[in-house]
């Protein structure tokens, strides 16, 4: 049996949720031949410009979390610059509702659907964050999330601040560790919240729920001595592993129906959330109000009611977490 799809062009006969491809996947790089000012060259690959593109995010969504989170780790704010949208979202998509005339200052839209049309006008999926456009043109750059954190700490090198964090390791063997690490999160925990949350019968629910804290338990056994993930030093895969922690027990434990324990209730993946909450880049850049309004308020056919719950309390974020003992 299943039953009405949040996403239905995103739900397979068999209830699954596949997450839709993205569709710009530009690249703004150091290798481009394009001069200043112009398009991309041959390969897709734009020029790099201080104060030429803007990032478009929802404080509300993991994966444009990531890319705040990483400008800020690198000191990228007058760089780049950044719009956020509103949390709450209808079919038009994101809206531009929290700016004064609910336009975006810079770019002059309402929905950044507008821009997405601009840049291909034959496009009907569902409009996405995070994403980077032109300020020139108006046009979509990219909304590959994955590559954009990456390329923000390998394409804009010279305007990393100083003192800035190496967030992928440079030793071929210690970052195949990393990458494959990331893609096994992101199959069953970052994706995997989703596939339990928007899954359409009880079987798809069921597995995408057992790979979920399967995942877990090896993730919290791995952090019971180390740090971080890879060691000493925050790494590209603690933030994707932190934008889904953070979202865990006020979201996807009751909404999503992850919850065979909270976050809470795990004693190292809690301090180890805690950890990164507490790191400078991190904390400052979560909003819980934006969270829980974005998902119990949009997602109606998981919660047709469309009330926002109160809790959890976050003062917890900020307690004392103890990991500064497995440092070598």
């Amino acid at each position: 049996m299943t039953t009405r799809a949040q996403f239905t062009a995103e739900s397979s006969p068999t209830g699954e949720f596949v997450r839709q491809l993205n569709r710009f996947n530009g690249r703004i790089s150091t290798s481009s031949v394009s001069a200043p000012g112009e398009g991309p060259d041959p390969n897709g690959l734009w020029p790099v410009e201080p104060g030429r593109y803007r990032l478009v995010v929802s404080l509300a969504c993991p994966w444009a979390h990531r890319s705040v989170i990483v400008r800020r780790l690198l000191g990228l704010e007058d760089v780049i610059s950044l719009a956020v949208v509103d949390p709450i979202r209808d079919e038009r998509g994101w809206r531009f509702w929290l700016d004064d005339g609910h336009r975006d200052p810079v770019l002059g839209i309402e929905f950044l659907s507008e821009e997405y049309l601009r840049t291909d006008a034959s496009f009907t999926g569902r409009v996405t964050v995070p994403a980077i456009v032109d300020t020139l043109t108006g046009l979509v750059v990219t909304n590959d999330y994955p590559q954009i954190t990456l390329d923000l700490s390998t394409e804009w090198t010279a305007f990393h601040r100083p003192g800035a964090p190496s967030l992928l390791p440079g030793d071929p063997t210690v970052r195949a560790e990393h990458d494959a690490l990331i893609a096994d999160i992101f199959r069953d925990v970052n994706n995997g919240v989703y596939r339990a949350g928007f899954a359409t019968s009880q079987e798809s629910y069921e597995r995408a729920y057992a790979d979920l804290f399967a995942q877990l338990d090896v993730l919290a056994e791995r952090l019971e001595t180390r740090r971080f993930l890879m060691g000493d030093a925050i790494t590209e895969v603690d933030v994707r592993l932190f934008t889904t922690l953070v979202r865990f027990d006020a979201v996807y434990h009751g909404h999503f129906k992850c919850n065979r324990n909270k976050l809470t209730e795990s004693p190292v993946l809690w301090s180890y959330a805690r950890d990164l909450y507490q790191t400078p880049g991190f904390g400052e850049t979560v909003d819980f109000d934006h969270i829980k309004r974005h998902y119990y308020a949009t997602h109606a056919a998981i919660n047709p009611t469309l009330i926002v719950p109160v809790g959890p309390d976050p003062s917890g974020w900020t307690a004392p977490h103890g990991r500064e003992r497995l440092l070598d």
